[in-house]
């Protein structure tokens, strides 16, 4: 037996109406949530074009000059713009009838590598039960004809396995949001021995130790600890009516613990340092889940890699920034004071979860705007952007 999809009935639209406008073929990426029991699409976003595409205005005509390094570029900039709960799930291709034949090869490769690439920038280890099924999309731009199949990504020798793709309106229009506000105070010191200070890899490290504290934390949804397998939303009244977006909010507080408890031995070991980096601050979390009576457990799993997630992705996205602003080679001062981006929101149409996104003190409305279209393929409005902290965090 196969999985399921549900789909966002404007997703099925989105695709119909890039099946006429783009030739011979357009790929893309499939975003959504995976379940025990069935998996959610709630956006698909094509592959933006290159700068030479924009200029010619044409496609290459053969599956062959597929770019996947693009592609898997789109998926991991596409992901860091996800709250926790969505993920890349999938990958789709519209292509003429001449083309459709290697089509399901292209989609293999692209769904392995899309795969790899996201994975390597994690921070958190899969779960055992997670799934593990990724969707290869493929639609007939003459015919309007959907094939959907999945390979599981833990096997690098897996084959095609039928899947089901159902159209639903109102698919997420009520699903349910757990935010929470993390206080971050991360001393990482660098060693007096070792050569040189790459401030990227000792920020890894430590936030590497940093995430398995966060995997380990108490997690109080609205004031309670609930047991890992009881319904989130038991003992809590149903919003009635879903076909208005509503989204119903668990306030969430998250308890680390401040030292290993007595089972645990831990061996101390002195090290001369010569510096440290400090991350401090309060960022704003959030994570969204399904409404088809969701497991307390896969709520905080969910909001547990938001947290991860946001944290490394700023760290990531500031290091990029001084690369492109100070060269790779910055000398190193006695003393540096960098503000990580803050964390914004933006609402996806008839739907109650939103996407994400950050942004410098220096950045405009017009530049958020823009990475929108390019990456989400999403007009916003200046007015629906949604600073989530305080320019301090």
């Amino acid at each position: 037996m196969g999985r399921t999809y549900f789909v966002e009935e404007a997703v099925g639209q989105y695709l119909s109406d890039l099946s006429t406008k783009l030739k011979p073929y357009v790929t893309g990426l499939l975003i959504g949530q995976c379940s025990p029991q069935r998996d959610y699409v709630i956006r698909a976003v094509r592959t933006p074009p290159k700068e030479e595409q924009k200029e010619d205005s044409i496609s290459p005509s053969k599956l062959a000059s597929i770019d996947e390094e693009w592609i898997t570029t789109h998926a991991s900039q596409v992901s860091r713009m996800l709250p926790g709960g969505l993920l890349v799930l999938g990958v789709f291709i519209i292509a003429t009838p001449e083309l459709s034949k290697d089509s399901q090869n292209a989609l293999r490769k692209l769904i392995f590598s899309v795969e790899k690439s996201l994975t390597k920038r994690r921070l958190w280890k899969p779960a055992e039960e997670e799934v593990s099924d990724r969707a290869a999309l493929q639609i007939c731009s003459a015919t309007k004809k959907v094939v959907c199949r999945t390979y599981d990504v833990q096997d690098p020798k897996s084959s095609a396995k039928p899947a089901d793709w159902k159209y639903q309106s109102a698919l997420s229009a009520s699903w349910l949001a757990l935010d929470c506000t993390v206080n971050v105070n991360i001393h990482i010191p660098l060693l007096a021995t070792s050569p040189n200070h790459d401030l990227e890899k000792n920020t890894k490290t430590g936030l590497n130790r940093w995430s398995k504290q966060i995997e380990d934390s108490v997690f109080l949804i609205n004031g309670q600890v609930k047991d890992d397998d009881t319904e989130l939303l038991e003992g809590q009244k149903k919003l009635r009516g879903n076909t208005q977006s509503s989204t119903q909010f668990s306030d969430v507080k998250v308890l680390t613990q401040l030292s290993q408890g007595s089972s645990h031995r831990s061996t101390a070991t002195v090290q001369v340092c010569s510096a440290s980096i400090n991350l401090k601050g309060a960022v704003k979390c959030r994570a969204y889940i399904h409404n088809n009576k969701p497991k307390v457990k896969e709520a905080i799993q969910a909001l547990k890699r938001d947290i991860i997630n946001t944290l490394s992705d700023r760290c990531e996205i500031l290091f990029e920034d001084l690369i492109i602003n100070e060269g790779p080679h910055r000398k190193n001062f006695e003393r540096e004071y960098h503000v990580l981006p803050q964390r914004l929101f933006v609402p996806v149409a008839g739907s109650s979860v939103m996407l994400s996104d950050y942004k410098f003190g220096d950045e405009t409305t017009g530049e958020i705007q823009e990475r929108f279209v390019e990456m989400l393929d999403q007009s916003v409005q200046a007015e629906d952007i949604h600073i989530g902290e305080e320019i301090n965090t």
